[in-house]
């Protein structure tokens, strides 16, 4: 169903604020952004591009510029479930349902990338978006970018899958580490909890992102004072998306057995994840959210002014940075299992 505008900025569907205009000046330009938050259609890829499309094109309509959506909203986050992994043993049951989880990644590039690019295109926003990545017979949890014109810029691969995700999920590197310099400003990404490793955030703050997307999967919230930090820390916008699924946007059991922490199933009305989707400035003043009502979109209007304003105070990389005692290098590079020197030769030929 769609999300229509409100004008209540705390209520559960779209934000209503003032447009403001462009200018030569980029400090006096007003960008649109939209957070969407809303459950995947689990193990159904092309269900969840669908719906999907229906959320931007709502954003859209609304004059969104920026939309977000939350980790691993194409593919799934598969909470709840252990993949029958116990230290020293798996599972059959837990293999077949890699299986089923592989299935529902998508491969960059592919088909359902040149989708998303399209819908960006169509909509002309900036689309930034969680997905699981497959990569052969490796999955990763990773962040696709893509502008107005419905290019593909590219991918972040998450650096430190968290606790089990490390059993389902592969590791990024250095190379998946992108801010893009853009006409509404410098947008990158992070997800979840590497969001809290600092040195990480520095990347990124050593780059002059200036939009800070977070997408997540931690509704706690404690969720909130770690993106407030990082809004006055980076003197930046923090945008966070996350979803709000209920039970019953799971398959039922047996095909997917939600244990959860306690091993009690719950009922199908039971919220699995509650949001707390959230827009921050960077004076670290909530704009919009965070929300824990149900599905959403959450937008708000960022003044690229309040970063001026907010590095006159800190600039964590700027006049608050001393390199002469502490420093980051950022090993950039991709990082392969196997390299062939043949190959080497041939790109020095």
């Amino acid at each position: 169903m769609a999300l229509v505008p409100s004008t209540a900025v705390e209520s559960p569907l779209i934000a209503e604020v003032d447009m403001g205009g462009a200018s030569s000046d980029p400090s006096s330009v007003t960008v649109r952004a939209t957070v969407v938050q809303a459950s995947t259609v689990f193990y159904d890829t092309p269900a969840t591009l669908d719906k999907a499309e229906r959320l931007i094109a709502d954003a859209s309509a609304y004059g969104s510029q920026l939309v977000v959506f939350p980790e691993a909203f194409v593919g799934g986050y598969p909470r709840g479930s252990n993949f029958g992994v116990t230290i020293g043993s798996r599972s059959a049951r837990g293999r077949e349902e890699f299986r089923k989880y592989h299935a529902a990644a998508i491969d960059v590039p592919g088909p359902e990338v040149d989708r998303l690019a399209a819908m960006a295109g169509k909509y002309k926003i900036f689309l930034v978006m969680g997905v699981i990545e497959r990569s052969g017979y490796t999955l990763y949890c990773t962040v696709l970018f893509f502008d107005p014109q419905g290019q593909y810029l590219g991918k972040h691969r998450k650096l430190m899958p968290t606790a089990l995700e490390r059993v389902i999920w592969g590791f990024g590197d250095g190379s998946t580490i992108p801010v893009y310099e853009t006409p509404i400003g410098k947008i990158g990404a992070l997800i979840c909890w590497e969001n809290r490793m600092p040195l990480l955030r520095t990347a990124l703050y050593g780059k002059g992102i200036e939009i800070y997307c977070a997408p997540t999967a931690d509704a706690r919230e404690v969720w909130q004072a770690s993106m407030t930090h990082i809004a006055l820390e980076g003197g930046c916008f923090i945008l966070s998306a996350n979803q709000f699924c209920r039970r019953k946007n799971y398959p039922p059991p047996p095909d997917y057995v939600f244990a959860g922490i306690d091993d009690d199933e719950p009922s199908p009305d039971t919220v699995v994840c509650a949001g707390g989707s959230v827009i921050i400035s960077p004076s670290g003043t909530v704009l919009a959210g965070p929300n824990y009502e149900g599905e959403a979109l959450i937008s708000a209007d960022l003044d690229l002014g309040e970063i001026v304003r907010a590095k006159f105070d800190f600039d964590v990389i700027g006049h608050y940075s001393r390199p002469e005692v502490l420093s980051l290098t950022v090993k950039d590079h991709p990082q392969n299992a196997v390299s062939f020197t043949s190959a080497a030769k041939a790109e020095s030929m």
